[in-house]
This record gives structure tokens, C-alpha cells and sequence, in this order.
């Protein structure tokens, strides 16, 4: 039983390395980045939470709910690792949508969007 439980948990985590894997192959990793304005404090995320300006999070159209993206801003090279909690952003040319504060450590609060690299570094 024992050898039985831990071949199933080989094989579910082969499973969802390649699945994550295929995902970073497909994804467009540059683009428009946007963040979350105040009206969305308090409100529902597509995964259940409330979306909270603190926390890193950001929507993403495709990506897994959980998985974690370094968001790197191309024009001044700052980084940031965000996790996915909501769908969007829903706005033509945009790849990612992030929580103020994550786009405070990105620094282009002042621009309200600027060009960023993503890349899917775990799930």
C-alpha cells in the first residue's frame, strides 16, 4: 500500500511539473501590466478571496489560481513575485493585472501601466 501511495504521488507530481511546464511555453511573458484601483479593495477575487492592496496578488487570464509569477517591470528592472488569485485584466494589449502594492514595488504607480516580463516560477 505504502509503495502504491507513493507511485501515485510520483506520478501526480510529474503530471503537474509538465502541466506548469507547458504553461510557461504558452504564455505570452511580455506585456502591458495595470494594477487594481481602489474600488476593488474589499471586493471578490475569481478564486474566493478579497482583494486586499497589501497583499501580492495580481488576475491573470489563463494562469492557475495559486501559482506564483515574478513580474519584472522592463523599464527600470525592478522584480516582484505575485500570486494569482483573479481573471483579467480584460482590457485589449494588457498580460497581467496587479495589487498596488506589487505595482509600488514595480515602482510605476504614477503611470498606471507600464511594460513587464512574466515568468511562472512555481505552482
Amino acid at each position: 500500500m505504502k509503495s502504491f501511495l507513493t507511485l501515485t504521488f510520483l506520478i501526480v507530481s510529474i503530471f503537474l511539473l509538465t502541466q506548469t511546464k507547458g504553461l510557461a511555453q504558452q504564455l505570452k511573458t511580455e506585456g502591458v501590466a495595470s494594477y487594481y484601483a481602489d474600488k476593488f479593495v474589499g471586493r471578490t477575487t475569481a478564486n474566493g478571496e478579497k482583494y486586499k492592496h497589501g497583499k501580492l496578488t495580481a488576475a491573470h487570464k489563463t494562469l492557475p489560481f495559486g501559482i506564483k509569477v515574478k513580474v519584472t517591470n522592463l523599464s527600470n528592472k525592478k522584480s516582484v513575485v505575485v500570486v494569482i488569485n483573479d481573471r483579467g485584466p480584460f482590457v485589449k494589449g494588457r498580460i497581467i493585472d496587479l495589487s498596488k502594492s506589487a505595482a509600488k514595488k514595480l515602482d510605476f504607480i504614477n503611470q498606471g501601466i507600464t511594460k513587464v516580463r512574466i515568468k511562472v516560477l512555481e505552482y
